[in-house]
């Protein structure tokens, strides 16, 4: 998640390309085509496998939106390769937000998440910017049991972190302005080719 939910972020990500020119947001970039997607999941999915010496005790936990879906992906991919498919969850993190009292709350999805206490959990999100969402799911986990070790993986970094938060496994790291808005497309859930933009103001703004 792009944290644009946040008061930090200028336009949350997976907003129509319209709703972004109408906001004066133009696509600076286009960072990933569907083939590179692809290609950064796969190695996403290798590397998981070869830190946890396999998949068997691991859980991949999206985080909605996109996270969900890629999450799914990872899991088809490890699949693929390892012949095991590892356990899937997913986790809304709505009401475990740091700026709950200042923006409406409001569920994505339900959070159905299986057992974790004792095994690696793995949180999976479309974009990393300021850390609040990881820290948000951290909150979330603590409901959930015990895991014996939690990692992150996200399908880009894009800088700009607030809290001590990185991720442990990362699509690609993208040097953004903070007024830059890096946008995640999945057929599953928006339609349309898989691909990553970059959109940024119309003025070229930097900060």
């Amino acid at each position: 998640m792009n944290d644009v939910n946040a008061p930090d972020g200028p336009i949350q990500t997976g907003t129509h390309h319209a709703d972004a020119v109408e906001a004066g947001f133009v696509l600076r970039t286009r960072v990933f085509d569907a083939g590179t997607l692809r290609r950064s999941i796969t190695r996403i999915a290798h590397e998981i496998v070869e830190r946890n010496h396999g998949a068997n005790d691991v859980v991949l936990v999206g985080l909605y939106t996109r996270g969900v879906e890629l999450s799914v992906r990872i899991a088809d991919a490890i699949e693929s390769f390892e012949g095991q498919r590892p356990a899937l969850g997913q986790l809304d993190i709505a009401f475990f937000r740091d700026d709950i009292g200042l923006r409406a709350v409001a569920p994505v999805g339900p959070t159905e998440v299986p057992d974790i206490t004792g095994r690696t959990v793995v949180l999976v999100d479309d974009v990393l910017f300021t850390g609040r969402t990881a820290r948000a799911a951290l909150d979330a986990l603590k409901d959930l049991g015990r895991p014996r070790s939690v990692q992150f993986a996200v399908l880009v970094d894009r800088g700009h972190r607030e809290l001590p938060i990185r991720a442990d496994y990362v699509g690609k790291n993208l040097p953004t302005s903070a007024v830059e808005d890096v946008r995640v497309r999945l057929g599953e859930v928006d339609g349309g080719d898989d691909g990553v933009e970059l959109w940024g103001p119309a003025g070229g703004a930097q900060s």
